[in-house]
């Protein structure tokens, strides 16, 4: 397995939301939990929809 580097990062709450999401996903592989992936697309798109009010 590959040594994976850490880094420490100021997020916001939904940022890190968006980052659990992700990891909850692929560690779902390869059973894969579509409903995990949807979730994780939603978090995307609402955090880039612009303009922001």
């Amino acid at each position: 397995m590959k040594k994976q580097e850490t880094i420490k990062m100021n997020v916001t709450p939904d940022e890190e939301e968006l980052i659990k999401a992700i990891r909850n996903y692929c560690n779902s592989y390869p059973n894969g939990y579509p409903d995990l992936l949807d979730y994780a697309e939603d978090l995307f798109q609402r955090m880039t929809d612009m303009p922001k009010d």
